[in-house]
């Protein structure tokens, strides 16, 4: 049985079968999926921001969106 630890010593690892689709992607295909990811996230922080703060602008929404991707890295 797998023990998992979620702290920041965890080493993430890929399963096999995962590591193995991933090569045959193409570097394209694989940028592709970063910024699919990276939209995905950005919706869901946004419809949770919208759900909690509906009295929020498009504007503030927008910040924090940004905000919260970068986490203070801008």
């Amino acid at each position: 049985m797998m023990t998992w630890r979620l702290d920041p010593g965890q080493i993430e690892v890929v399963d096999d079968a995962v590591a193995d689709v991933l090569r045959r992607k193409t570097v394209t295909e694989r940028i592709e999926m970063v910024f699919a990811a990276n939209r995905l996230i950005r919706l869901r922080i946004e419809g949770h921001l919208r759900t909690e703060h509906p009295d929020w602008s498009d504007e503030h929404v927008a910040a924090e969106v940004a905000k919260r991707v970068l986490r203070g890295s801008a």
